[in-house]
């Protein structure tokens, strides 16, 4: 076995250093909020946003006057995206059905599922307007059913991207804030004088964020724990360097700590997907961003075989995986750990953010070892039922349920048991005497 790190990224200790910073940061802000409420809000808008209006929360003129500033076409686009995450979502949504059997004669057992009743979804935009993340969160929240959404943004250079703005809108966002960063996510989560609290967070961010959201994990619920945008590209000879450079930078433009790794068991590929990738950002407008990224978090592994390739692609677990082999279909049928595959060299990671209709908000930091990524299905909460239609299903299933529960010595719930083997069973029995 030969895998070959061609290049490596920051070390793990420099990463957990910058993640301690940011940890104490955020605990210090939500306490804050919790404390004070909008005033702290108020304050944090100012001075990482520089941003305070009389409110924060846009009413229903202001998001018509943003809307109408937008050309037709942005419009149309926006829906047209829209059109292609709501009905996969809806097709998703479909595949949830409600169920209910009878298990034994005379016992009915079934699960509801039932939407997350208010939703606070983040959409970034502070350095780039992030028009797709309404997509993901709120209108997908909408085809799940949620009856109260909320949507939270930063300003972008100064004011309300109208673009983001109509986004939250047109996929049916309730209430509408522009703030961003730690004071948007613990205003939604922890309420405030003027907002009420919700039960769910959603949505991508940068670090501060997704801490904010890990921290509050347990008091609300949250999509996943985000970390930066991750990109992976597996490829082997079937494709170039120019390829192979392009899907790498395109993610590493998110941020300076954007993951991008090419594994490939192409030694002439990974060459000359270097010497692309330094063509590429001599020339690339967010050159600045991504070559940061590239430089402390941009690696390149070589390996001999598929196998390998697929070993240390299900050990990093990225979030995007762009497939471009000769058996596209084979990793497809055999990779267990990622957050959404993207197969051949036709479409690519930018369909998936922006237009296709898959969801963008996915794991990382190798949480897809355990988890996919937000859909409709995380705001839906599945509830079980039971029924017990005749007496003797009752005293029936009671004496099972009242030795099961001697058995582990609880005395109190077995006397549950006994009570309806006596009321139904037509045995005016003695404690312990369902149990023989």
């Amino acid at each position: 076995m030969a895998i070959t790190y061609l290049k490596r990224g920051r070390s793990d200790s420099a990463r957990a250093e910058d993640d301690r910073q940011t940890r104490e940061t955020v605990e210090a802000a939500l306490a804050d909020i919790a404390a004070r409420g909008d005033a702290a809000v108020r304050d944090m808008a100012a001075k990482f946003d520089g941003y305070t209006p009389e409110s924060f929360r846009l009413s229903p003129e202001q998001i018509q006057e943003l809307i109408a500033t937008l050309t037709p076409r942005e419009i149309e686009d926006i829906k047209f995206a829209q059109a292609q995450v709501r009905n996969f979502a809806q097709v998703q949504r479909d595949s949830m059905r409600d169920v209910e059997v009878e298990t034994l004669p005379g016992v009915i057992l079934g699960h509801k599922h039932i939407p997350v009743q208010a939703v606070g979804c983040y959409v970034p935009g502070g350095k780039f307007p992030m028009v797709a993340s309404a997509h993901m969160s709120v209108l997908t929240a909408a085809v799940a059913g949620v009856p109260r959404i909320i949507a939270a943004t930063p300003p972008f250079q100064g004011k309300p991207n109208a673009a983001v703005i109509a986004a939250m809108h047109f996929a049916g966002a309730h209430e509408i804030y522009v703030f961003g960063g730690i004071q948007a996510i613990g205003a939604m989560a922890l309420g405030t004088e003027t907002i009420a609290p919700v039960d769910m967070l959603v949505g991508p961010g940068n670090a501060f964020v997704a801490e904010a959201k890990r921290q509050l994990f347990g008091r609300v619920g949250i999509d996943l724990f985000a970390g930066p945008t991750e990109t992976m590209v597996i490829a082997d000879d079937t494709v170039d360097g120019e390829l192979c450079a392009t899907d790498l930078l395109g993610q590493a433009e998110h941020g300076y700590n954007s993951p991008a790794v090419l594994l490939t068991n192409s030694a002439q590929l990974a060459q000359a997907t270097a010497a692309e990738i330094e063509r590429l950002l001599a020339i690339l407008p967010t050159a600045g961003t991504a070559r940061k990224s590239w430089e402390d978090y941009g690696e390149i592994i070589l390996c001999d075989t598929h196998e390998e390739m697929l070993q240390v692609a299900n050990d990093i677990a990225s979030e995007h995986v762009q497939v471009m082999t000769d058996r596209d279909d084979w990793y497809l049928e055999n990779m267990t750990s990622y957050g959404a595959l993207f197969l051949g060299p036709r479409t690519h990671v930018a369909n998936g953010d922006k237009v296709i209709g898959t969801n963008h908000t996915l794991p990382t930091r190798k949480a897809g070892r355990y988890t996919g990524g937000l859909w409709v299905g995380k705001f839906i909460k599945t509830h079980t039922y039971q029924r017990v239609l005749t007496d003797e299903a009752a005293a029936d299933i009671g004496r099972y349920c009242s030795r099961l529960c001697l058995l582990e010595g609880f005395v109190g719930h077995a006397e549950q048991a006994n009570i309806r083997v006596r009321r139904y069973g037509g045995q005016n029995i003695a404690y312990g005497e369902a149990a023989e």
